[in-house]
């Protein structure tokens, strides 16, 4: 059986590959790992999702796989992905699940499924949930009494909010931004979070209607947002995805700040502060040699981990840091929750901004990003590309053309069948000339 987990749990065209009934099976297999039968007491999940049409079918059958676990479900709704992680610690649940693709387009979907306190799955444990899949043993099957009950949580948002509340320790009165929801959901919490933290908001893309999710908007479309911060004489933007676990900035200027330069702010700022533990940050293999330039200049370590908010999450975890991240724009800060969580991390930036008196760019010159092009292969083999001559010989040749003024990475996508062909260099010019070179032998294989 091909493996269903991918970077980010289980994602595919909704109806297609994500079917109700491998969604009920994955729930049922879930609970068998996670929820194992207790005679004293039923064991809770938290069931939420983004407000792609397809969440009600799929969130359908995760609710009848875990109730027919002997689990109870606690329905949150519409609400971002780390609301999903943070209400799982809040609720004590032995699991928590979000529907959700992210920033995929809408006819995908996927699920994602936390552990107890609200923690991202290890490999080894994802493992486990598939071979209850495949060996198609599942946990028990609840009758009588034992089925498991549906509860829906009307003060779940509010949880949330009050929690994410507490982060920023100065009033962000004076400061006006422009919040593209994606039509997703950081609609539901987002400007009210904002608002309530003294900003003045200006939402754009905050209608969702099931079916408009990510269309030409949120964190992988910006150009609306950089046009409406210009507009309206914005101190900053702030996009976010499907379902609100990432973030990307964008200056007065409309120039877009990223989740290398988001990661460079807070770091700075919080080694300033003496809350950067070891003054060290956590990023990923993509991220920018810019960002470690900047880091080595300010004093603080770099650490690298592959690609995946969870692989960011298990470097913190094992070394106790505090802030760690993606170039994408997910960035995880362990002192207020256990995944990337975007809303948090708009605030954390306004919060910079206030204490400082800075602009956003002002702040984001503390790196230079280098000339990086990124060109996305779609390939019918990814394990073909990895073990292809060609594609190695390639790889060898571009780092011997750039020594150590830039690098090379390639890497198949978690959830697509793509590769992901990166070059980083000095002149842009020999940055893309090189990708492009490169990107064709992957596609020829």
């Amino acid at each position: 059986m091909t493996r269903l987990f991918g970077t980010d749990g289980v994602r595919g065209l909704a109806n297609g590959l994500l079917t109700p009934e491998l969604a009920l099976q994955v729930a049922k297999a879930a609970a068998a790992v996670l929820a194992p039968e207790s005679r004293n007491a039923r064991p809770v999940a938290v069931l939420g999702r983004d407000p792609r049409a397809s969440g009600e079918m799929l969130a359908a059958a995760v609710t009848a796989g875990l109730t027919a676990s002997g689990v109870d479900v606690v329905d949150v709704g519409i609400l971002p992905t780390p609301a999903v992680a943070f209400l799982t610690s809040e609720y004590d649940a032995a699991l928590g699940v979000m529907i959700s693709a992210s920033h995929n387009p809408m006819p995908d979907n996927g699920i994602k499924i936390f552990a107890a306190g609200g923690h991202k799955l290890d490999d080894d444990v994802e493992d486990r949930i598939e071979q209850f899949i495949a060996g198609g043993a599942m946990s028990f099957a609840a009758t009588g009494d034992r089925i498991g009950r549906v509860r829906i949580a009307d003060d779940a948002a509010k949880r949330y909010i009050d929690h994410v509340g507490t982060a920023p320790e100065n009033r962000l009165d004076g400061l006006t931004i422009v919040v593209d929801c994606a039509h997703g959901a950081a609609s539901v919490v987002g400007p009210e979070i904002y608002t309530a933290a003294g900003a003045t908001v200006i939402a754009i893309n905050a209608e969702p209607n099931g079916l408009n999710i990510n269309d030409g908007c949120g964190s992988t479309h910006m150009d609306a947002l950089q046009k409406a911060v210009v507009e309206h004489s914005a101190d900053l933007g702030i996009a976010h995805d499907g379902d609100a676990d990432r973030c990307l900035a964008v200056d007065a200027t409309g120039a877009i700040v990223d989740g290398d330069e988001i990661m460079a702010v807070l770091a700075v700022g919080m080694k300033e502060s003496g809350t950067l533990t070891a003054d060290t940050l956590v990023a990923t293999v993509m991220s920018n040699l810019g960002l470690h330039i900047a880091m080595r200049e300010a004093g603080i370590t770099l650490r690298t981990a592959a690609v995946g908010d969870r692989y960011v999450l298990e470097e913190l975890r094992a070394g106790g840091y505090a802030l760690g991240g993606e170039q994408s724009g997910h960035v995880v800060l362990p002192q207020f929750g256990t995944t990337g969580d975007g809303v948090l991390t708009a605030l954390l930036v306004m919060d910079r901004m206030a204490a400082t008196g800075r602009s956003l760019a002002d702040l984001a010159s503390v790196m230079t990003t280098l000339p990086q092009v990124l060109i996305n292969v779609k390939v019918s083999d990814k394990v073909a590309v990895a073990l292809s001559k060609s594609v190695l010989d390639g790889v060898a040749e571009v780092e011997g053309v750039l020594g150590d003024t830039g690098r090379v990475l390639l890497r198949p996508s978690g959830t697509e069948q793509l590769v992901r062909v990166m070059v980083e260099a000095a002149e842009p010019d020999l940055a893309r000339r090189l990708a492009e070179d490169l990107a064709s032998r992957v596609g020829q294989v």
